[in-house]
């Protein structure tokens, strides 16, 4: 079986969570042949991968969004009929469309992006969106927006869909739609996973930023929202990774009958071993991360800091690749401006390895799907103070019938006072962590290890391999 899996933004151009999980997924069905269909925002981004690629992955096939910036060569139409237009004004108003006719229109370079962007048909829609929505918000805001929303989206319409038994997308939007372009085009079934809920964490991401036109806010989180019921809509199976969000999904358009849930899962025999640090006069704190924005590294060091007054022999081990280089350095110059002693940037390494360093870890994401960084570190024996967030509550404190105890604090997020004070309850209880330690490695070896996740998702493959012999 060949499957194509659809990758936004991580594996193989970023390291840590998806990109990881992504990696060992595919290492772990060496019977089965992936091609890699690939968005990343870059081109200068092309062909540098931070992994080495599996035997079994044949192919990459690599999308750059600013590609779309590009004119190009294609043809230019006016001519559309009544159904294109429908769907082409759906899409403009960011609304449920007809995917299949908005993908014949811009499929085989029939229509330019750029073009049509240009064109009075774009015009006219555009003013009718304007006098029906957006009466009093300035016309050229309204231009410029739909402009940037949408001409990434065309130019990935425009691609060539590597053929697949199954296209596999790990997130919905835009790797969602290219599931949905794939699928529809070969008559081929189309998975999706969501290891966090791919509309949700966009929507926070828009209030949040600076660089959308205030009264525009809510267009853009529409935009996002159509493009996860695209990949609903067409999908077979949708996963996530935790019961509440399934309910999510579900609330947010995808078909009950589709949606159901796979926890993500560890290599147990990876951890499992590993000993309790020797005791050397330090509490040493581990954080397994991405230095980006989400994982709110800031709020780490703001906690760190209150922390060192009362724990004075504590030290915190930020290990991860920086994934946002401007966030690092200013991340950095909190450092300096705390004047925070023993903080140590590691680096990317061998987690596994450096556990044998660490005595607990901490987790202070903004978002998360199920992280992987806690399971880790859950089998490794160490015990977790973790933002609430994600299914981290269910994993530090179990699942309805898990009655093992608690693995680690959970605590509000982006509030360095209530992180230092779980921080200094973990530093200080030396009896509290040994027990933990034992709750979480067993909660990990009862329903968190890759070969249950992997027979998991190989029961969909076998499903959707007998449905095409039939």
């Amino acid at each position: 079986m060949k499957i194509c899996l659809l990758l936004e933004g991580c594996y193989p151009y970023v390291r840590g969570g998806v990109s990881t999980w992504t990696d060992s997924y595919i290492r772990s069905m060496p019977d089965y042949e992936f091609i890699l269909w690939t968005v990343a925002s870059d081109k200068s981004q092309g062909g540098k991968f931070k992994y080495q690629l599996p035997e079994n992955v044949t192919a990459v096939h690599e999308i750059f969004l600013n590609d779309a910036f590009d004119p190009g060569s294609g043809k230019k139409t006016e001519k559309y009929t009544a159904e294109e237009l429908d769907a082409l004004s759906k899409l403009v108003r960011c609304e449920d469309t007809n995917w299949k006719t908005v993908f014949s229109v811009f499929r085989d370079g029939r229509v330019n992006p750029t073009e049509f962007l240009k064109s009075e048909t774009f015009l006219k829609l555009l003013n009718e969106l304007c006098m029906t929505t957006y009466l009093y918000a300035p016309f050229s805001e309204v231009f410029y927006t739909v402009r940037s929303m949408v001409l990434p989206l065309l130019h990935i319409l425009t691609q060539n869909a590597p053929t697949a038994d199954v296209y596999h997308s790990i997130a919905t939007g835009y790797c969602g739609i290219l599931g949905a372009l794939g699928a529809t085009r070969y008559e081929k079934p189309l998975i999706i996973t969501e290891h966090g809920i791919y509309t949700r964490e966009r929507e926070e991401e828009i209030l949040r930023s600076r660089w959308t036109v205030p009264n525009l806010k809510d267009m853009w989180i529409s935009f996002f929202n159509m493009l996860s019921l695209c990949g609903y809509k067409y999908s077979t199976f949708v996963t996530s990774l935790f019961e509440h969000a399934k309910e999510t999904q579900i609330n947010l358009g995808c078909p009950p009958d589709k949606a159901s849930v796979i926890n993500n899962g560890i290599r147990l025999e990876r951890f499992k071993d590993i000993k309790p640090k020797t005791p050397d006069g330090w509490i040493d704190i581990g954080a397994v991360v991405r230095i980006a924005p989400i994982k709110d590294i800031k709020t780490m060091i703001y906690a760190f800091s209150e922390l060192k007054h009362s724990v004075p022999h504590a030290r915190l081990h930020i290990l991860g690749d920086v994934d946002d280089k401007p966030y690092n350095e200013e991340c950095h110059q909190l450092v300096d401006y705390l004047k925070t002693k023993d903080i140590i940037f590691v680096g990317n390494t061998d987690v596994a390895e450096y556990f044998k360093k660490l005595d607990f870890t901490i987790l202070t994401s903004i978002s998360e799907g199920q992280p992987l960084a806690i399971l880790e570190s859950m089998a490794a024996g160490r015990p977790v103070v973790s933002t609430d967030v994600g299914s981290c509550r269910e994993l530090l404190e179990g699942a309805s019938g898990d009655m093992l105890g608690e693995a680690g604090f959970i605590c509000p997020p982006m509030d360095p006072g209530a992180l230092a004070y779980n921080m200094k309850r973990m530093c200080v209880d030396d009896d509290r962590r040994k027990k933990m330690s034992e709750v979480g490695l067993e909660r990990v070896r009862n329903g968190y290890t890759q070969d249950y996740m992997i027979s998991k998702y190989r029961d969909l493959y076998e499903k959707l391999e007998k449905k095409e012999a039939v």
